[in-house]
């Protein structure tokens, strides 16, 4: 699963000796256990935790299994797919060899990767690193030209396609989007000036000498680990010996993604964080220090490792998500403590996890907050909303600091849902009469009520503030559908779409994908509830006549497609289906 959010982890980099926190109680690990209890039984995916301080690994265990097919436990050293954690150890490599000048952070992607399009813009390593380079993600684009993402995608596949764009979402340095894409070309900008593969050089050069013995990028999907983690997610409907299934990951591709390691090699990892045997401390300021965009904003985001607050308290860490993999480290350098969630199960909130045991571990450095009054039951999502309020919170609202980040509330039957761009739709629950929380990460959002009408603002709390505006769409009645139908065509993806219109509904069909409704939010602009196609704006010539269309997601913006003509293909089917 690759989306947008997300789960970012933020902080401030402070580097300290862990000399002020001597003598802190320990903790009784019966209290951490009791945190994962749901997990601590046969026939469940589960989690490997650890806690680090001072350098040392103060409490590892598993909970569930490793593999449900054969009841494999789960242990300290049992080997998980980490996703998006990953990218810290590709900067760290680039880093290192800027540090032994044999690159630059400010160099052109293209001096190393000439085959990327020259977009007429220059992209730099550091472009990729803070996601401010523009670039389209590979996951997004692999959607939309019709994989699934269990399907086998190896490094081949993906550069074929990220070789083929031929605009950029932005300017490069201008915005920040999250972006995959950066890092899988990062790791070959690695491969290429070290002369040898990736994964070799990250395990002669890191991986070994910090004794990681268990820790690989995985670029073949077909090499066998043992001891490795193998991920499920929930069967809806279901219970009992049936209530999980696979989730099938077959990635061949690294960088971004694909790192294979363990709670004990992760504790090893965080202990470079505060004391380098591999890099120095420089090497480590260069990795905490924060992106800027052209226009002088900074990011929360540095490095591969994202800056955050917790209670008062700085950290920095980054989460993952792949399959059914799920995975979050954070690292607070003040206190000396650092928090390792690996899990193999879809359901699983890391992040919140980490979270809870640093409530046990640093609660004596945890500033007194205000209590917050809670209607009774709020925390259950049982606060007694008027619902008919709610008509006046659906709609779409845009994000101040990233406008193309949209959240969308509607209510479907008894339940109020959200879904943010790139995102399923999830439930959120009402805590008071204006504000409501998700379940499924720690966010809640306010809408801000003016004395009458609908709602203008909203303000998303998840790391922060982050205020949103409404975006108004009104339905377009005044033009006949007939005019979008039609076969559209993209280059870049070298895949087709078709809008069809049957029962007076418009269809978006493609070969992989199947078929859904679109619903028209206003002139010449459409919604489809797929992650990856989600706005579409048709096009029109000069003349007024639809000649083709532009597709958005959270992650890839106005793609073109080209309007062929009806009788492209001999003996294809209308899009007008009767």
């Amino acid at each position: 699963m690759k989306s947008p959010s997300p789960k970012l982890i933020f902080a401030f980099f402070l580097l300290l000796t862990s000399s002020s926190i001597r003598g802190q109680s320990p903790v009784p690990a019966a209290k951490i256990d009791s945190i994962f209890a749901e997990w601590n039984k046969p026939g469940v995916p589960g989690a490997a935790v650890g806690v680090v301080h001072g350098g040392k690994l103060i409490y590892a265990k598993g909970f569930g299994e490793a593999d449900l097919e054969t009841g494999a436990k789960i242990g300290p050293e049992t080997i998980f797919h980490v996703a998006s954690v990953s990218k810290q150890f590709t900067d760290y490599a680039i880093v290192m060899l800027a540090e032994q000048g044999k690159l630059s952070l400010d160099d052109d992607i293209r001096k190393y990767i000439p085959e990327i399009y020259d977009f007429g813009k220059t992209i730099t390593i550091r472009n990729l690193a803070n996601h401010t380079s523009g670039l389209r993600d590979q996951w997004n684009l692999l959607a939309m030209a019709g994989w699934q993402l269990d399907d086998v995608i190896t490094k081949q596949h993906v550069f074929n396609i990220i070789t083929r764009q031929r605009e950029l979402n932005f300017e490069p340095g201008s915005a920040y989007a999250y972006c995959n894409t950066g890092y899988t070309i990062l790791a070959e900008i690695v491969s290429r000036i070290t002369k040898q593969p990736f994964d070799y050089w990250m395990e002669r050069n890191v991986f070994k000498p910090l004794g990681m013995k268990n820790t690989l990028f995985y670029d073949n999907q077909e090499k066998i680990v043992k001891g490795r983690a193998y991920s499920f997610h929930r069967t809806p409907g279901t219970f009992g010996p049936t209530m999980f299934s696979k989730s099938i990951l077959s990635y061949g591709n690294v960088g971004a993604t694909s790192l294979f390691t363990t709670v004990n090699d992760l504790a090893l990892w965080i202990d470079n964080f505060r004391s380098p045997q591999v890099g120095t401390k420089a090497t480590m300021k260069q990795m905490l220090e924060k992106g800027r965009l052209t226009k002088g904003d900074t990011l929360p985001y540095a490095l591969g490792l994202a800056h955050g607050k917790y209670k008062g308290l700085d950290f920095y860490g980054h989460g993952g998500a792949d399959a059914g993999f799920r995975s979050n480290i954070a690292y607070f350098p003040k206190e000396d403590y650092g928090f390792i969630v690996l899990s193999n199960q879809a359901e699983f909130d890391p992040g919140k996890k980490s979270f809870e045991m640093a409530d046990l571990y640093l609660s004596k450095y945890i500033k007194e907050q205000k209590p917050v009054t809670k209607p009774a039951n709020a925390s259950s999502g049982e606060f007694k909303f008027d619902s008919t309020h709610f008509k006046n919170y659906v709609g779409s609202y845009s994000l101040t600091e990233a406008p193309g980040f949209v959240m969308t509330f509607k209510k479907e039957g008894d339940k109020f849902m959200t879904q943010a761009t790139g995102q399923p739709w999830f439930e959120v629950f009402p805590s008071s009469d204006s504000t409501f929380f998700l379940k499924v990460v720690e966010a809640s959002v306010i809408f801000h009520k003016p004395k009458e009408g609908k709602v203008t603002r909203i303000t998303l709390l998840q790391n922060g503030e982050h205020p949103a505006t409404r975006v108004e769409s009104q339905p377009d009645t005044s033009t006949p559908k007939e005019q979008l139908v039609g076969s559209y065509y993209s280059p870049e993806l070298e895949t087709l779409y078709t809008i069809a219109l049957k029962d007076d509904t418009l269809k978006l069909r493609h070969v992989h994908h199947g078929e859904v409704n679109l619903i028209v939010t206003g002139k010449d602009k459409l919604q489809a509830p797929w992650w990856f196609v989600q706005t579409i704006d048709m096009l029109r010539d000069a003349s007024g006549h639809v000649n083709g269309l532009k597709m958005t997601n959270g992650r890839v913006m106005n793609l073109r497609f080209k309007k062929l003509a009806d009788d492209f293909a001999a003996g294809a089917l209308s899009a007008t289906v009767k």
